[in-house]
Formats: structure tokens, sequence, C-alpha cells
């Protein structure tokens, strides 16, 4: 008898609900946190809900620090000018508050506080975590403002060596934030191209999980359920910005994918890898404009339940039929039609080729690449 042998975790407390920012200083008090230092980025750190979230730590005796030097790609140099202010402020937590770029770059802080190891030394390889020292892992509370990359429910952090234009994924148990608020009036505000770009995140996240040849029936039911939420609700809140209902679902299907794709990722996510390091391209668009070229690539080995999913969606005509909502879903969305269309250039193809084989993400595509055939597949997508 084949009886699969497997390791599965699954996330943390999450607080969900409209209004459930409020709550924001009583769970810093509950994991020890007295002065957290809140990480942003620089286009969130001048808008009212972050004006908001320090008002409710101030008002706690929390103060109001804050820190939102993050590039959109966050590399080592970002960290290290947090972990300046980190430790000149006296800091004892972090609260990590917008999309993915400051979800990551948060957790790195809580991180490196006082590690003897690099940040590149913990590395998603194996048991590279094992080299931190879990007991300086400073606590971290995660509020996302945006419905896609999930890093909420992860217990890694993606950082770009600013040096090779080289992402990678940092992972250590302790990067799971101890509490989450996920609360949808937040992202109410994104701009249309973020709602689109992060939306289609969540939907890559859960259609690479659903597509990976790994054993995890419970990733794989949610990330069933991921797809039908991001299909029927995407569309809703880019519409209609102040849906509540359809922004608390992207929450949920932007959590579900973070939380499904422990099965693996794959051929999507190592070629976007690679171009949002070179190009500083969003992340979540960047996934989105591949995602076509990456069906017809995996094709043959994923066609089987491509099918079933589409039937449980509710969309005919099988393989085709799901592609074709793809399509659809990126048109209506506004989504650039290929990489040349973001700036992607012919002459570093060969070179993004090489950073995807070497992106961990690969390694979960169910059809194996190659050096030749993800040549040819960069080539589709252009």
């Amino acid at each position: 008898m084949n009886v699969p042998t497997a390791n599965w975790s699954y996330p943390t407390a999450i607080k969900f609900g409209p209004g459930r920012i409020r709550e924001l200083a009583d769970h810093c008090k509950a994991v020890g946190m007295k002065k957290p230092l809140l990480v942003t980025d620089k286009a969130l750190a001048a808008l009212p809900i972050t004006a908001g979230a320090l008002d409710i730590l101030d008002a706690a005796g929390l103060g109001r620090a804050v820190f939102s030097e993050v590039d959109p790609n966050p590399n080592e140099a970002n960290m290290v000018a947090g972990l300046k202010v980190f430790r000149a402020g006296g800091h004892d937590g972090v609260v990590c508050f917008g999309g993915g770029s400051a979800l990551d770059l948060g957790k790195m802080i809580a991180l490196m506080v006082d590690q003897t190891v690099s940040v590149w030394d913990l590395e998603d390889i194996g048991d590279w975590w094992t080299r931190a020292n879990p007991a300086t892992i400073a606590p971290i509370i995660a509020v996302p403002t945006t419905a896609g990359t999930g890093s909420e429910v992860g217990r890694a952090g993606v950082l770009t060596n600013s040096q090779t234009h080289k992402k990678k994924i940092i992972f250590h148990p302790k990067l799971l934030p101890a509490v989450t608020i996920c609360d949808p009036e937040l992202t109410v505000g994104m701009p249309k191209f973020i709602t689109a770009g992060t939306g289609m995140d969540a939907l890559a996240h859960c259609l690479e999980a659903y597509s990976s040849p790994f054993y995890h029936p419970m990733s794989q039911g949610i990330a069933l359920e991921g797809m039908r939420l991001v299909f029927e609700n995407l569309p809703k809140v880019y519409d209609t910005p102040n849906d509540l209902e359809a922004r608390a679902n992207m929450m949920s299907a932007a959590a579900m994918g973070a939380v499904a794709f422990q099965k693996g990722l794959g051929a999507i996510h190592s070629l976007s890898h690679p171009v949002g390091a070179v190009y500083g391209t969003h992340h979540g668009t960047t996934n989105a404009v591949v995602m076509p070229m990456v069906l017809d690539f995996n094709r043959s080995a994923i066609e089987d339940r491509i099918v079933k999913a589409a039937a449980y969606l509710g969309i005919s005509g099988g393989f085709d039929g799901f592609r074709a909502a793809v399509m659809d879903l990126r048109a209506r969305l506004s989504i650039p039609e290929n990489l040349t269309a973001m700036g992607v250039e012919a002459a570093r193809l060969d070179e993004l080729t090489e950073m995807a084989l070497e992106d961990p993400s690969c390694g979960g595509n169910p059809i194996e690449m190659t050096k030749e055939n993800t040549r040819k597949l960069y080539d589709a997508c252009m």
C-alpha cells in the first residue's frame, strides 16, 4: 500500500471582521509588547488608516513609533534601516501593517533584532532556520491592509538581495504572527491596480497550491474554495470598492491561499520572482501576467484536476473554460497582456531563466522546469 507521509502546519489566531483594528492595543499587550514599532510602507504611512492605528496604540500608552522606509520589493538595506530604528527606540515587538512588502519586512526586523548570523543564512533551505536564536525574535502582530499575499498567516518573508537582485524566502516558525487582525474596512481605500494585483496574487497562490503534485488534501480543499472566493468577489471589489462583504471574502481568500501553498508553488512564482527583483514590478500583477502561459505549460499534468475545479467553480468548458475565465478576469482588471508590456527586455531572458531555476517555487511545479523549457516559457510570456 502506498500511504503518504507528510508534515502539515496551520495558522495562528485570526481576529476577523469589520472594525477589529480597534483591538490592536489589547493584542499587543497580550503578547507582551510595551513599546511596539509599527512597520508599514511609504505610501500607506501618510494615509488615515495608519494614523488611526497609531492613535489606538498611543491612546493605550504604547506610543506611536512607525518605520516606513519599505520598498515595494523590500531588501536588506530596508531591513538594516528598520533594525536601527527598532534598537534606537528600545522597541519590544513589531506590528506589521500593510501589504506583503510591509508584512515581510516587519517580520525580518523582528527576526534579526539580535541574531549572530546573516539573514541570508536563514533562507528556507532544509533546516537552516535552526541557525537562528529563537529567544531573541521579537513578537509579531500582523494587520494586512490588502487581500493578496497572505503573509499574515505565514512563517516566512521574501527579501530581495540588493546586490544580486535575487529574491530569497527567509523562514522561521516564530515568524508566524502571534495574532493577525483581518479587518476588511482597512482594504476599502486600496487603489484599483493594487486591488487587482493583490487579488490575482491570492488566485495564483490557490491555483498553484491546487496544481502542486504533493500530498496535502487539506490544502487542496482550501485552495479550491479560495479560488471560488476570488472568481466571485474580485470583480465586485474592483468595481465597487466599498463592498465590505466582498472585501471580507477577498481577505479570507488571501489567507487561504497562503495556508494552502505550504503544499507547493510553481512556475508562476518562479517566473515572477526574478522579474520583480530585476524590474521592480508588482508581484501579484506579474503573477497574473504569466498565469495563462503557465497553465498551458502545465496542461498535460494538471488538466484532469483543472476540469474538476472548473466544475466546482461553475465554469463550463473544462480546462479551456477555466483558462478563458482567467483571461476574462485579467481583462476586466486591466492586467497587462504580457511581460513586454511590463518593461521586460528580451535581452535579459537568459538571466531571468537562470534566476527562475534557482527559485524554490519551481520545485513544486507539476512539470519539471529545465533551462530549455523555462526559457521557452519566458518567450511565451513575451
